[in-house]
């Protein structure tokens, strides 16, 4: 009888333990997360297309007749069928269309070049068809980009620190069999793109447009005349004009929620940012977002609301990159918006205007000169939004921003990384370059674009370094009068390539479907009581569960890399130990009981 008690309180021990383990999982369930390997997938396609000491090797196998027709269309941005051959791989009915707007419009223009930005989508035609788990691949066409460096080197810098962003390679395009090009592969920020950062977690996804305007096509939107347009009944001067960014005196162009200010609790009032949305969403996900952007603009709660490790990483790159188009100069778009459980998160998107690349869009220091680049400032740095003001406010969150800066100047750009991206590139598309029939430079041009971005990027990092140090002063108003800037006049940035501003209108948005207007004069014809706020979406999510074939996805559960969603994990081995307690119980109480 004392065995059996014995026993009994023993079992009984054992699920009380076992009880108080799966609250505790609950409780902490994102620092179990952490240590399991995070929220995340390993997808086949990391190691297959996005392994960079390798290029991708793509052949497009498509009806000529139908190849000549989608290039002679390409600003319709149909979809056309065609079979792709990616390393010795083929898969069969693809769609693929031309993408790009100042880039496909300029191409479109161009009698001699037809080298358009192209979007591989693997399930266009064929329901659930992946590419070894990749839903959608982009293809850059490096256009305004004499280095074919730019946005490569700044997604390498994003892979370094460990944030959440596409993984990039260089990719040899055929056609039939034919050299077409070197172009820039990237993970499209789609439904497997959330799977391999977010596992199985139900989030949505946005891409925000601080003016929607439909397509530029020689002199037009969509084809329609700036004069015969109707506008929304909402519409609103300061969507054409900016609004005045109170704390800057600067003007950002994100109407309508897209710069991510606080503007009240009316879901209306950002209609930009769902307008944008990636995935399906509803009015209680946009409620979310909306008191998200409350808190964060009352510094309420900041962790909850933010996802601040991640966002502090995306700060650190892309200040780094001075990257004028987007919430870094005055206009609010280029990035993706991810919110989950109401916590908001920031994606990063389009670089090839990085460093120097937006010509005549000026510097904080005047101009657009090299000097005015590398000393851009690393303090309130987003001059398009408030959303970020408070890493710079809490001296906790500026340590941590400064502690990732400082991680890519001394152990990235001077520590070996980015010798080891820059010398590793010129090996793999060098002569790819040199051969290159449809490249928008000649070799000699590449050459000397990519020796002065080596140049420019090592002379970015000492002036984040010494602001960070003082030495240089961190914010633009202190920038104004300061003789302490580091000197790169000696540098000609315009052989790096650029986009120019002409005829009132700004760089539109070459990354992404759907344009921006200038923040300067409008054309004197142009009639802003007849404008239509048109709405271009792209990317829903394909129905069924988004994950192509199941065999393409890697389940690690030893912590090596990252894991299936950490809390179903967790549940199951609570559940297992219940189980085995329960069990053990009932197995020693009858043995007893016979005894």
């Amino acid at each position: 009888m004392i065995a059996q008690k014995n026993i009994t309180k023993i079992a009984a021990v054992i699920m009380a333990v076992a009880v108080c383990l799966c609250l505790a999982a609950m409780v902490f369930e994102e620092t179990v997360k952490d240590a399991l390997g995070g929220p995340g997938i390993t997808m086949e396609y990391e190691s297959r297309l996005f392994d960079t000491k390798e290029i991708i090797s793509i052949n497009i196998v498509m009806d000529e007749a139908d190849w000549e027709e989608m290039l002679a269309n390409a600003v319709s941005e149909t979809y056309y069928q065609c079979d792709v051959e990616i390393n010795g791989q083929m898969f069969s009915r693809v769609g693929i269309r031309p993408k790009g707007n100042t880039s496909l419009t300029s191409i479109a223009n161009d009698p001699d070049t037809d080298r358009y930005s192209f979007k591989m989508e693997f399930d266009q035609y064929v329901d659930g068809q992946t590419c070894y788990g990749l839903d959608k691949l982009v293809l850059n066409n490096n256009y305004a980009d004499a280095t074919s460096m730019k946005e490569a080197l700044i997604y390498d810098m994003y892979k370094y620190l460990g944030t959440d962003a596409s993984l990039y390679n260089y990719a040899k395009i055929s056609v039939n069999g034919k050299y077409w090009g070197v172009y820039l592969a990237l993970e499209a920020v789609e439904d497997s793109f959330m799977l391999r950062n977010y596992g199985t977690e139900k989030g949505n996804l946005y891409k925000p447009e601080s003016m929607n305007m439909g397509k530029m096509g020689g002199g037009n939107l969509g084809g329609k005349d700036f004069k015969n347009m109707e506008p929304p009944q909402d519409f609103e001067t300061s969507q054409i004009a900016g609004i005045q960014n109170q704390k800057r005196g600067g003007f950002s162009m994100g109407g309508n929620g897209a710069n991510l200010n606080y503007i009240d609790k009316d879901t209306d009032s950002y209609s930009t940012i769902w307008e944008g949305e990636v995935t399906n969403t509803t009015n209680s996900d946009h409620k979310r977002v909306v008191k998200a952007l409350k808190n964060i603009s009352e510094s309420t709660d900041i962790e909850k609301y933010m996802d601040v490790d991640n966002i502090l990483k995306y700060m650190a790159v892309h200040v780094f990159s001075v990257n004028k188009d987007s919430l870094l100069g005055n206009m609010a778009h280029n990035y993706y918006l991810y919110e989950s459980d109401g916590q908001l998160n920031i994606l990063p998107w389009d670089y090839n205007l990085a460093l120097g690349g937006m010509e005549g869009m000026g510097g904080r220091n005047g101009g657009n000169s090299a000097t005015s680049t590398v000393n851009d400032a690393i303090d309130y740095a987003f001059s398009g939004t408030e959303f970020f003001d408070i890493f710079m406010e809490v001296e906790e969150y500026k340590a941590k921003y400064y502690s990732y800066l400082q991680q890519l100047t001394e152990e990235y750009i001077y520590g070996g990384g980015f010798e080891e991206f820059y010398n590793r590139t010129r090996s793999l598309i060098d002569s790819l370059i040199e051969s290159d029939p449809t490249y928008f430079y000649t070799y000699e041009e590449y050459k000397e674009a990519a020796d002065t971005l080596y140049k420019l990027v090592e002379l970015r990092g000492q002036s984040i370094n010494n602001q960070i140090e003082g030495t240089i002063p961190s914010t633009q108003k202190e920038q104004m009068d300061s003789d302490s800037l580091i000197d790169a006049s000696h540098l000609d940035l315009s052989v790096m390539g650029s986009m120019s501003m002409d005829d009132g209108m700004r760089n539109w948005n070459d990354g992404d479907d759907t344009p921006q207007l200038d923040e300067r004069e409008l054309p004197e014809d142009f009639d802003k009581s007849k404008v239509e706020n048109r709405i271009q979406k792209d990317g829903q999510f394909p129905p069924g569960d988004g994950m192509g074939n199941k065999s393409n996805i890697s389940f690690d559960t030893g912590g090596a890399g990252k894991t299936v969603a950490g809390n179903l994990i967790l549940y199951g081995i609570c559940s297992i130990v219940l189980i085995a307690a329960i069990v053990f119980a009932k197995l020693y109480r009858r043995r007893y009981k016979k005894l």
